[in-house]
């Protein structure tokens, strides 16, 4: 195949831009995916930690109910 006349060069600008693209996209989208369980868990570990907390009597009511729904998006 030759690399010259009407329009080689740029088709094959065409393809590796395409083709770079669509390999970023998925990788963009398997990082997002694998990435949502971890903030799950971090949500988690945060309220059981703010549980503790209450229990051992560090913080009060008002202030674990506060926390809690910060943690919550609430």
């Amino acid at each position: 195949m030759m690399w010259y006349g009407a329009g080689g060069w740029w088709m094959f600008f065409s393809m590796l831009l395409f083709w770079g693209g669509l390999i970023a996209l998925i990788v963009w989208a398997v990082r997002a995916a694998s990435d949502r369980p971890s903030r799950d868990r971090d949500r988690n570990r945060a309220l059981e930690i703010l549980e503790e907390r209450y229990a051992r009597g560090e913080i009060d009511h008002e202030e674990f109910e506060q926390r809690r729904r910060i943690l919550e998006g609430r």
